[in-house]
Order: C-alpha cells, then structure tokens, then sequence
C-alpha cells in the first residue's frame, strides 16, 4: 500500500475502496499453475467451444467475503427459525386457510428442494473448474445458498408432515413419482451439460424464469393463506435469488464479451433453456390458479408481470447489444398463458391417485374467481368440464383416468399441449432418429430433441418405466407401493385423510371454545 505522511510523523496506510479490497481479499489469493497446464488443471472449460480470454474480467456479484457472507446468512436464519418455532409451538397449522392448501406445499417439497440440493452440488462443482477465481469464489457462495434453501425448506415443511400426508417421503418420490421426474428432468439435463451451458440453464432459465414465477408471487399466496413459515422461507431466499440472477446475467454478459464466436452458442443455450424452463413452470401455473384455497395472483399475471414485462421487456433489450435475441416459441408461451395452469391441473385432478397429493374440483367462489382472471378463455373452454366432474362426484362417480398418459420425450410431461393459437386441436410431433419413433409435445420440445437426439433419447419416462416392469410390478398397487406411499397420500381431497383431520381437529377447537363461554 502507498504511505501517506500525516502531522504525527507516521505513516498512513491509504484506505482501499470496497472493490480493492475485495480483490486483495479474493483474486490475490489466486495462483497459476507451475508444473501442469493450465488445461490439465481445468478440462471441462474449453469442450463447449467457449473461448475466454481474460478471466480477471468476470465482474463477481457476491463480492463478500466468506467470513462477511456466513454472517449474514446466520441474521436471516435467525428471524426465520424464530418464526418457525413460533408457529410450531403455536398450532399455527391450524389457521391456514384450508387443509387442501398444503397439496402446492407438497408439489414444492418434491418438485423444488430436490432441485436446490442439485444446484447446490453442481455449483461447489464448478467452485473447483472455473479457471478463474471470480467465477469459482461466485459458484461457492451459490452453492452454499442452495444448500441453505434445502435445508430451510426441510424444516419448514417438517412441521407440517407432523398432522398432514404426502410429505413423508419426498426424496425418494423425486426419483421415483411420475409427475416429478419433469422437474428431475430439467437439472438432470443442466447437471450433465457443460460448465457454462450450466450457468445459462441455472443463472438464466431456473433463476430469473421459474424462480421469478414461484418464489415471488406463490410467496404472498402463502402468506394470504395463513402460512406464514413458508412466506418467511420463500422471501429469506428471494434476497439470495436477487444474486444467483445477477450472478446468471453477469455469466452470460462475460462469455458474450469475451469472444464474437460465442455469441451462437449462447444463444443456442438462451433458446433451449427458455422453453425447458417455460415448460416446468407449467406445474407453478396450476399451483397459483387451482391448488391455493385463497388465489392472490394468477398465473396469467404472473406470467405477463414477470416474463413478459421484466424479461422481454428489460432484460432481452438488455442482452441485444451483445447479439442476444428472443428466444425461439416465445410468442407460443404468450398464447398458452390463457390456457397452461387449466390443461396442467385437468391432468393433475385424473392422475391424482397416482400422486403425492389430492385434488378435488374448485368451488363455484374458485370458478368465479377463474373466469373473471381468464375472462376471454375459462367459461368458454374449461368451466364446462369442471362442472361435469363436479357431477360426477356428486353421484359417486369420481373421475381418474384409467390409463397411461404418453408423455414428451424431452419435458416428460403428458402430451395435453394444444396447438399454437387452436385450443381445440392436441399438438403432437414426432422426430426419428436411428430407427426410433420420439413422440413431443410442442415445436419446442421437438426443436431441443432434434438438437441433441442422442442424449434425449435415454430420458428415463415414467410411464415407460412401468410398462417394462421397472417400478415395482405391473398394477397400480404395486407402483405406488414402489413411490412409498401410504394411505391418504393420494386421491380425491374430500373425504381423505387430510379432510377428515381437518375437520376434526376444528371442530375441537369449536368444542372448547364452546366449553370456555359455557363457563
């Protein structure tokens, strides 16, 4: 440091910025190789075809130190178990809006933790392949993050799978139930591609698309319907989030800058992560529109709130000075805002016997509510049909279906998509390749088929899985006894084990209440 006179005679250090401080902190720990090369030191940064040419240009979003980053992580984690506890020792469970509200908490336990605990392997991963050390310090932080999201979402949820059924085997039903393997799908995708493809397919696609679409408004949802834990976790990770989606767009600005011959490939990665992302989302949609007793906000205005205003309105404006376009099938996501959450959740209420949660057919309130955020498409299209499975419950009837589903051979999810722009007109498409028949599901899911046919092609398929006698035998009972199920995990909400309870355990709280003012 340069010495500075002052009246005393002693020489003062002169104070360093935050930045430089940072630096010395961080990029001056850095070291070259000596007796390997540095390609054998880091082998997986050049096969994608990136080129980098000046590491010290990554611009870290972090820029904590770890000694910093631990203590501030540990003020949040102390608000948010102080909540918990207070909630626990409470009986807070009792005042959500409703029992069938935690059904969407059950999706979130196997569809989303899973996937934060992935995130947070692949990135401590990358903490060690990152040539430089702007990169890897960025990757380790995110990396802790995401184990801390798991964690707090674990014991968030612990709470409740004390009074209520689904919950109790979350990590081996990810692996395993059917519906999950759309979101086991997309990280496993993530996880087996390149160290930058990784970065746009987390940074961009799950951080700034589903995250976005999840933690932000399903948050305030939880919130209107009395579940204060998962509020107080969603928004405790959504100050961390603001990072991961800096530290994405800070990724795909840096590999943009570096060299011209990237700007192909990224957008190859821009255009398949979207519709990869678009198409998990898909289960956010039905969860914001049909699984909260109470809706706040649906899909149709989160989708236009969150993608369409701040991601093709602010960030891809952003991204065109660097070469960077929309991605591919955007205008097909902005026709089905009207129509995914109703086709998604149709399937969920038939398949809901094969699932980790209940389902039962909205109310006339929840109908109101549905035609008058759909005003151009739900009472024409699909009020009807619920009306009719609302019939046929009444008389004894319930409807599941009966069947299989085929199902998209790159997002996994059943075939239930309409065509671009006809909502009466099923879209299927088909690619071969070696002799082999691919059934897809949209344009978009066709489009990263026939990019990468050879490692879609081995996608592991539910419901193929149960035909070739891989998921504990050939009947229903056997497989759901291979999901780990047990009773009242599944099915028709009304009626169950979950309805019963909350019934019950209400009208206690009636009774004493009674007893009190008798006295």
């Amino acid at each position: 440091m340069t010495a500075t006179a002052n009246p005393t005679g002693t020489p003062k250090a002169k104070k360093l910025s935050m930045k430089a401080r940072y630096g010395a902190l961080t990029r001056d720990l850095d070291w070259a190789p000596g007796y390997v090369s540095e390609e054998e030191m880091y082998p997986h940064t050049s096969y994608e075809g990136i080129k980098i040419h000046d590491w010290s240009k990554w611009d870290d979003p972090f820029r904590l130190t770890v000694d910093a980053y631990y203590r501030y992580q540990a003020e949040k984690d102390k608000r948010l178990y102080s909540v918990l506890d207070g909630f626990a020792q409470s009986q807070g469970h009792l005042t959500l809006s409703e029992g069938k509200y935690l059904n969407a908490m059950k999706v979130f336990l196997g569809g989303v933790t899973p996937l934060e605990y992935a995130a947070h392997r692949h990135f401590a991963y990358l903490a060690r392949q990152f040539n430089g050390p702007g990169p890897r310090f960025a990757a380790l932080c995110q990396s802790i993050d995401e184990m801390r999201h798991a964690q707090t979402e674990i014991h968030t949820l612990s709470n409740y799978n004390k009074y209520y059924q689904g919950m109790h085997n979350f990590a081996q039903q990810h692996d395993r139930v059917w519906y999950l393997s759309v979101t086991k799908s997309y990280f496993d995708d993530a996880l087996s591609a390149g160290p930058f493809e990784f970065l746009i397919a987390i940074g961009f696609s799950f951080e700034y698309l589903l995250t976005n679409l999840l933690f932000v408004p399903f948050m305030s949802a939880a919130s209107f319907n009395g579940d204060l834990p998962t509020m107080t976790f969603g928004f405790s990770a959504q100050s961390d989030e603001s990072r991961h989606m800096t530290l994405g767009l800070e990724a795909i600005k840096f590999i943009l800058e570096q060299d011209e011959a990237n700007v192909p490939i990224v957008q190859e990665w821009v255009d398949k992560w979207f519709w990869r992302g678009y198409r998990v989302t898909g289960i956010v949609s039905q969860m914001l529109d049909y699984q909260l007793p109470r809706p706040v906000m649906s899909w149709k205005e989160a989708f236009e709130l969150y993608f369409e205003q701040q991601m093709l309105g602010g960030l891809f404006p952003d991204l065109a000075l660097y070469g960077i376009k929309p991605p591919k099938h955007v205008d097909q996501a902005i026709w089905e805002k009207d129509h995914l959450s109703h086709w998604l959740h149709d399937t969920f209420y038939q398949f809901s016997h094969a699932a980790n949660f209940t389902t039962t057919v909205p109310d006339t309130e929840h109908l109101d509510w549905l035609a008058q955020a759909y005003p151009d498409t739900f009472n024409q299209l699909y009020r009807g049909k619920w009306e009719e499975m609302g019939k046929l419950a009444e008389e004894g009837n319930r409807f599941f279906y009966p069947g299989l589903p085929q199902l998209c051979q790159v997002c996994q999810v059943p075939m239930v998509y309409c065509e671009n722009g006809n909502p009466h007109k099923r879209a299927v498409y088909h690619s071969e390749y070696e002799g082999e028949n691919y059934n897809l599901c949209s344009e978009g899911c066709k489009w990263i088929f026939d990019r990468e046919p050879a490692k879609f092609r081995q996608a592991w398929l539910p419901v193929h899985q149960i035909y070739q006698g891989n998921c504990g035998g050939p009947t229903i009972p056997d497989v759901l006894e291979w999901y780990g199920f047990q009773e009242g995990d599944s099915g028709e909400y009304i009626g169950s084990v979950d309805h019963k309870n909350w019934i019950a355990r209400h009208q206690m709280i009636e009774d004493k209440l009674g007893q009190g003012a008798g006295h």
